[in-house]
């Protein structure tokens, strides 16, 4: 029973959760992060996406039982090993399923039309459509940027077009990262059939991969850096007269978000780093929980984005 339980909460990911705090950026940015009743509501969201991924997860896992029993790291997943039942995975992912879109429905129409939305693409993801190439990546950056209009369709408090040119930037990063790392893996090993195992990695070269990776980090870059100039957050805020005298630059008081672009290009270049020179990247949480810069830089982030919004200002 205990081996059960321990193989079923691998089969749910817990680690993929970490992606659904995507869903907090919406009142993060726009000040409403602490504020009761939006927070409490925008969580609920979170747990629904937490449920509806594991479902997901446990619904690719089962299209693709035989092509993980081909792969060298998935071939140990709880299904492709036989460690989970395969009428206990379909019972769990329908109870996670009806749940969480139970949950969903009380949020708001919104978000409850949107994460059946997120179903549906995850759906058509993982029975067909993650073998064409090119659109495979869409699809996996579509689900980073649906938990991002998650927590806006949750709150009520909408994202600026800076902030969503940013997160389909770097979903889309985030997306080639993962085929990028995925591909190098494959080919590593003469025995792997790259086609037998991920057929739209048969598409792809490690040059066109590159190519991707290169303009996605760029725009993420360039996105990011234009959000943090032109917004201007709400929210409640600590006057810094004391450390801000009125002798300094206009600029320098009003700016202060630009502060984060420093972490953001340190995180790119980390992450960069950890696709190319340590093979890293098909599983984005694993390579942020485990590179201690890479998950240090973004804590630095995420501190400095509070900091700033909430007692600096923009």
């Amino acid at each position: 029973m205990i081996k059960l339980a321990f193989n079923t909460l691998r089969l749910l990911r817990p680690r993929q959760w970490i992606k659904n705090l995507a869903i907090f950026a919406a009142i993060t940015f726009t000040g409403e992060l602490f504020d009761p009743p939006v927070f409490i509501k925008v969580l609920f969201g979170f747990f629904v996406f937490c449920g509806l991924s594991s479902a997901t997860y446990i619904i690719n896992d089962l299209f693709d039982i035989k092509k993980d029993r081909l792969h060298p790291f998935k071939k140990f997943r709880p299904l492709a090993h036989g460690d989970v039942p395969i009428p206990f995975a379909i019972s769990l992912a329908a109870f996670l399923t009806i749940f969480s879109l139970f949950v969903a429905r009380g949020i708001t129409p919104a978000f409850f039309a949107l994460v059946l939305t997120y179903l549906a693409i995850q759906f058509l993801y993982s029975s067909y459509l993650k073998s064409v190439a090119v659109l495979d990546i869409l699809l996996i950056a579509a689900g980073y940027i649906l938990r991002v209009y998650g927590g806006e369709f949750a709150s009520g408090f909408h994202i600026s077009v800076w902030l969503l040119l940013t997160t389909i930037s770097i979903s889309l990063f985030l997306a080639v990262g993962k085929r990028r790392s995925e591909l190098t893996l494959l080919s590593g090993n003469k025995e792997n059939d790259i086609a037998a195992t991920r057929k739209s990695l048969s598409h792809y070269s490690e040059r066109l991969l590159d190519v991707y990776a290169s303009v996605f980090a760029t725009s993420t870059f360039v996105s990011y850096s234009l959000f943090t100039f032109l917004e201007n957050p709400g929210g409640f805020k600590l006057t810094i007269g004391v450390f801000m005298p009125d002798f300094l630059p206009t600029f320098f008081q009003r700016k202060w978000l630009m502060i984060t672009i420093i972490p953001v290009v340190y995180g790119l270049m980390r992450y960069l780093q950890d696709i190319y020179e340590k093979n890293e990247g098909e599983s984005p949480e694993r390579v942020l929980l485990s590179d201690i810069p890479l998950l240090a830089t973004v804590t630095i982030w995420a501190i400095l984005v509070v900091l700033i919004v909430y007692f600096i200002g923009p």
